[in-house]
């Protein structure tokens, strides 16, 4: 049997499977990316896959807090998108 690996939402405070998650990442020179892969370099924040989620994460400043950076709104937009395609 093969193990999921888990990962804790930023927005809910739950543990989801990896996969029903969305990764952004703040790399060395502290730009903020959505990362698609999963495997960039650089701190990691999960949010789940979903547009209520995103709404509390941005209520909250959660992505903000979990990786000790602005956010800007390009993110945010980046994040629906994927949200919305998804």
């Amino acid at each position: 049997m093969k193990k999921i690996p888990m990962r804790r939402c930023v927005a809910t405070n739950e543990s989801y499977p990896k996969k029903q998650l969305l990764r952004i990442v703040r790399n060395k020179e502290g730009e903020v990316s959505v990362d698609l892969t999963g495997k960039a370099n650089g701190k990691g924040a999960y949010i789940l896959k979903d547009p209520e989620a995103l709404q509390l994460a941005i209520k909250k400043n959660a992505i903000a807090k979990a990786l000790d950076t602005e956010i800007p709104e390009t993110v945010y937009e980046q994040i629906r998108k994927v949200i919305d395609e998804g």
